[in-house]
């Protein structure tokens, strides 16, 4: 079994000392959030791998040496600032703590996602292939792999048009950022590849791979055999199964283009529903609740 922490937010940056306080007894239980009687109590003696998502490494910096399950970290590093992003930390402590991880778990387990990609008359061509290029030279040596993806149309990103001014991606735009992407990725030993995208870029040197692949989980656990994430239900994703432990509009960045958050005066309802000490990230179980233990 592979643990996404998490897809649906962010677990790291905001309830770290609940993730630890969940590891060091042993289970985490999970809503299902479209059945939300039904909870998924997993054992980490039943996981093979965790896979970290997050847009602030550095809470859980100091636990990492303590966690024995094989890890990745997939890092976030978009160039947006505080109209996008009103809540993320700088741009140079997202380094600083990319360099850290790489330092702890190596930088073959490191991978950093400039996700999603958008044009608009502030963040055009020239912004990102600019900001790009100083990613890569900074992160030389640390880092291997970097993952791009192209905004989708999500319910948050068109209650956000107005902030976001999206304007759409042509043919041309595809390739100037295929080259130049490669080559910034290139020059500073790095691979890069999209994420589920029908626009893989592959003719301007990009890689063909999954996110989170079978043969990343074979080399991280020695086991050959994972399926693959058909809950994705995306004819591009590949990526095998995980099981994510996280709950939607709990995340408290508050980027505009965000899917995983539609409603933010529901997370700042459910964050004071938070007990670092409930076996659930949000709230607590009650007698109603139906509890079963998910195996691999």
């Amino acid at each position: 079994m592979i643990l996404n922490v998490s897809g649906r937010t962010d677990i790291v940056a905001f309830y770290s000392e609940w993730f630890i306080n969940r590891y060091r007894e042993g289970f985490v239980d999970v809503r299902n959030p479209f059945y939300p009687k039904s909870v998924s109590r997993i054992f980490f003696s039943d996981v093979d791998m965790i896979v970290f998502c997050t847009k602030n490494p550095i809470p859980l910096i100091d636990f990492l040496p303590k966690i024995n399950i094989p890890v990745i970290f997939q890092v976030t590093l978009t160039p947006y600032k505080k109209d996008i992003e009103p809540n993320v930390i700088s741009k140079e402590k997202i380094i600083s703590a990319i360099k850290k991880i790489s330092n702890i778990i190596g930088s073959e387990n490191v991978y950093v996602r400039y996700d999603p990609v958008f044009l608009s008359d502030k963040y055009n061509l020239d912004y990102h292939v600019k900001a790009f290029d100083k990613m890569c030279i900074l992160l030389k040596g640390y880092v291997k792999y970097v993952i791009i993806s192209f905004i989708d149309g999500y319910k948050n990103v068109k209650n956000n048009m107005d902030v976001l001014r999206v304007r759409e991606f042509t043919k041309d735009d595809y390739k100037v950022i295929g080259m130049s992407f490669f080559k910034s990725a290139y020059e500073n030993d790095m691979t890069v590849q999209t994420c589920a995208e029908e626009e893989n870029l592959i003719e301007y040197g990009f890689i063909k791979d999954d996110c989170v692949s079978l043969e990343l989980f074979k080399r991280m656990t020695n086991k050959s055999k994972c399926k693959l994430w058909k809950a994705r239900n995306n004819k591009c994703c590949g990526c095998v199964e995980m099981v994510d432990i996280g709950a939607y509009n709990t995340c408290s960045h508050f980027c505009k283009y965000c899917y995983a958050n539609y409603n933010e005066k529901l997370v700042i309802k459910n964050r004071e529903m938070h007990d670092v000490n409930s076996s659930l990230l949000i709230g607590n179980l009650n007698e109603n609740d139906i509890v079963r233990v998910r195996k691999s």
